[in-house]
């Protein structure tokens, strides 16, 4: 226990470090001994304030990156100079945009995985099938390759931006799928073709409509891929990724959707089976009394 002198609280004992051998502390006897007597008392530059982190005494060094340089690359850095250099007692941990990129870039993933679910799902639910919504899909890696090789040439890192891209893809690039197949299930369900001419007609009828929304939602991604201005270097990792994703999905998906609708109708006969209804699958016809 420190006992304080009386009057301790006037200026003229807060401007004096001196000040502080008037303090006493009580002892395990329970006299009260100066402070002087069991501390030395010393001036030294020190923090003004004492910041803390999860109520830990912590220290921010902040960075910034070179030209060039991502901030992943700076993080990866930084990690590997804290492992090699600090001791085992600090725990270094990233704050602030540092912080924020890593915790959104983790989750992107996630966030990917679960839209192609749910995607998936909402289409099986259209066509009350589980075959046709893989041939829609079945784009998808086109796409991711294009933007992904178009961010390879054009030197831009695989930021947040460029990845909202890649995931804005998925939405984009599926539309021709489900035009090519539609037309195709509609065909063989009322003309009675075969899957071999139901495909063929479908990427000759649907052919205008799929380049017309194409090259609209590539001329109206184009001006963020090409701008300049403040704050375009935050924009045009997004617009480059889905230009490039929709130029080369665009080149191969006349081709690659029929072959894999063609290969996908030629299983579905090789294992014997009907189309699998979603309905089905999550409702049950009741019984009527007496039908067994």
């Amino acid at each position: 226990m420190v006992q304080l002198p009386e009057n301790c609280c006037k200026p003229e004992f807060q401007r004096d470090p001196s000040a502080l051998s008037l303090l006493y502390v009580q002892s395990s006897t329970g006299k009260l001994v100066p402070l002087s007597a069991i501390a030395n008392i010393t001036q030294n530059v020190g923090p003004l304030t004492v910041t803390h982190v999860a109520q830990l005494p912590s220290a921010t060094i902040s960075f910034d990156t070179l030209p060039g340089t991502s901030l992943s690359q700076a993080t990866d850095a930084i990690k590997q100079v804290a492992s090699e250099l600090l001791p085992s007692t600090i725990t270094p941990s990233f704050q602030g945009s540092a912080q924020t990129f890593q915790q959104s870039f983790n989750d992107l993933g996630a966030l990917l995985l679960v839209s192609i679910v749910v995607i998936y799902l909402i289409l099986g639910i259209l066509y009350e099938d589980f075959i046709h919504p893989i041939t829609i899909l079945s784009g998808l890696p086109s796409a991711g390759f294009g933007a992904l090789l178009t961010l390879l040439i054009f030197q831009v890192d695989l930021n947040l931006y460029s990845f909202i891209g890649i995931i804005l893809l998925v939405g984009i690039v599926k539309k021709n799928g489900i035009m090519l197949v539609d037309f195709a299930i509609e065909a063989q369900r009322k003309e009675g073709k075969n899957s071999f001419d139901a495909i063929y007609a479908a990427c000759l009828t649907r052919f205008r409509p799929i380049m017309m929304t194409t090259m609209a939602a590539l001329i109206g991604t184009l001006p963020i891929a090409l701008g300049t201005g403040v704050g375009s270097e935050a924009r045009r990792p997004l617009g480059i990724a889905i230009v490039g994703g929709l130029l080369f999905s665009q080149i191969l998906t006349l081709y690659l959707t029929p072959v894999f609708y063609i290969y996908m109708e030629g299983l579905r006969k090789n294992l014997g089976q009907p189309k699998f209804k979603f309905s089905r699958f999550f409702f049950k016809k009741p019984k009527v009394r007496g039908e067994y």
